[in-house]
């Protein structure tokens, strides 16, 4: 009787664990962990000191937000380390009292709104099928010379919202992009879904598609999807299902999620889940029963976000840009589609850079990339009214 006892309690445990999983893998979080404690705040000398983590340690500049996101930083180069500090140049604190702070979070993003790049810039409304979903619009520097009017969309990841892709607006502004950051269901600037999960980008993409259908209504002749992260599978799923997909030129993508499997099983193991747990949570997101569980209004579906699997199916240039220690989503997926195709995939591999930073850990290399991609990739033949 103990032993049935115990093996209905170690079996119950397991169904527990496996829901709250799959429920976190798919319900957007409304706080983020702040792991790394606040030491000292000299607003004279503009240094902070912090705790000495993994993320406190990153070469480069970064936002740092504080009290539960009610504060934000800029910090940028190491100046003095010991075994358990690490003091940084304080750029700037846009909001919050940094110095009655106690913890906080590094972050990718860097500016908070297009106003900081000095650009004029739009704010905009997508029209989705929830209603219209916030946009920022950036114009390009200057008409390209051959009359197409290129347009890219830039696509945030999973947890954050459009202000993380704004670090790549000066160079394709620059290349003669119109740039258009785009916000998604359930990311807290667009409308919800009616389930409010997400998708994963097996939902995703019709904002996306949304936002295609925006720019083609603008004059936009050619497209570049851009995604990081989420955004990358989100991308991913608009390129292949979206009738509009004809006018995409190519694809950027950061630290992004070509397979959900490798990367959920990933976080699995980051997370010491028994390998049964992590299959089962599988099972649960990808099977129709498992929406009773976990409030998805439907099943996603995790073979079809596959691109390694589904890699003949890719035509278009690619620009994967990965650290192969992202601590995150692991960099598996993203080098064996590269593998798979190097015919049309140019593979950026960083290293150090953790997960959706490598702009801030290697400014120059990431905007070189970018940029050399650009300027060989092959947009559509030049109007009609260009060439009379």
């Amino acid at each position: 009787m103990a032993a049935g006892a115990l093996a209905t309690l170690l079996a119950a445990g397991a169904a527990a664990l496996t829901l709250f999983v799959a429920r976190t893998v798919v319900t957007p979080p409304k706080r983020r962990e702040e792991n790394i404690r606040v030491l000292a705040v000299d607003l004279d000398a503009a240094t902070l000191v912090l705790s000495s983590t993994p993320d406190s340690r990153l070469p480069g500049d970064y936002g740092f937000w504080f009290a539960g996101d009610g504060g934000y930083a800029r910090i940028g180069e190491i100046v003095a380390t010991t075994p358990t500090t690490v003091t940084r140049r304080l750029i700037d604190v846009p909001f919050g009292d940094l110095e009655t702070a106690s913890r906080g979070r590094l972050s990718g993003w860097y500016y908070l709104d297009p106003t900081e790049l000095g650009f004029p810039y739009d704010d905009v409304d997508v029209p989705t099928e929830l209603g219209p979903a916030p946009a920022w619009l950036v114009p390009p520097a200057a008409p390209r010379t051959d009359g197409r009017m290129p347009w890219v969309i830039q696509v945030h990841g999973r947890a954050v919202r459009r202000a993380e892709t704004i670090r790549a607006t000066p160079i394709f502004r620059e290349a003669g992009y119109t740039t258009l950051m785009v916000s998604y269901r359930n990311d807290g600037d667009a409308p919800y879904s009616p389930d409010r999960r997400y998708g994963l980008g097996d939902t995703e993409w019709r904002d996306v598609d949304a936002a295609m259908a925006y720019a083609i209504d603008h004059g936009a002749t050619d497209l570049v999807l851009m995604g990081w992260s989420m955004g990358g599978a989100t991308v991913l799923q608009a390129l292949t299902r979206s009738d509009r997909a004809g006018i995409v030129r190519g694809i950027a993508l950061d630290s992004p999620v070509i397979d959900w499997i490798t990367a959920l099983r990933y976080q699995g193991t980051l997370n010491r889940l028994p390998m049964p747990i992590s299959t089962a949570v599988l099972a649960v997101l990808g099977n129709p029963w498992g929406r009773r569980l976990t409030g998805q209004g439907m099943a996603i579906d995790l073979p079809r976000l596959n691109f390694v699997s589904r890699a003949a199916e890719l035509t278009l240039p690619i620009l994967l840009m990965h650290s192969q220690d992202d601590g995150f989503v692991p960099v598996t997926a993203s080098r064996d589609l590269a593998e798979e195709r190097p015919d049309i995939v140019d593979f950026e591999l960083f290293t150090g850079a953790a997960h959706c930073k490598l702009w801030n850990y290697d400014r120059q290399r990431w905007t070189t990339a970018i940029r050399e991609w650009l300027a060989v990739l092959p947009l559509g033949s030049a109007p009609s009214a260009a060439r009379d």
